[in-house]
């Protein structure tokens, strides 16, 4: 289990790897600036997408960073 400094920067890392350092800062502005939830937002991310190609997208992504 990570503290909350590592955390947060991982969290950072991953953002910005994925991102670009612009993208990811706008992002976190994006978050700061309205109210978000976030249990909320991921309970209806991926409702439309099946399991199955879930569990396929989740398991390509995880050979890909292994």
């Amino acid at each position: 289990m990570l503290t909350e400094t590592e955390l947060k920067i991982k969290g950072l890392e991953i953002l910005t790897d994925a991102l670009g350092d612009v993208d990811a800062e706008k992002f976190i502005s994006l978050l700061l600036r309205e109210p978000f939830d976030y249990t909320q937002w991921q309970r209806h991310l991926f409702k439309d997408m099946p399991v199955e190609r879930l569990s396929r997208k989740a398991m390509d992504r995880r050979k890909r960073q292994g």
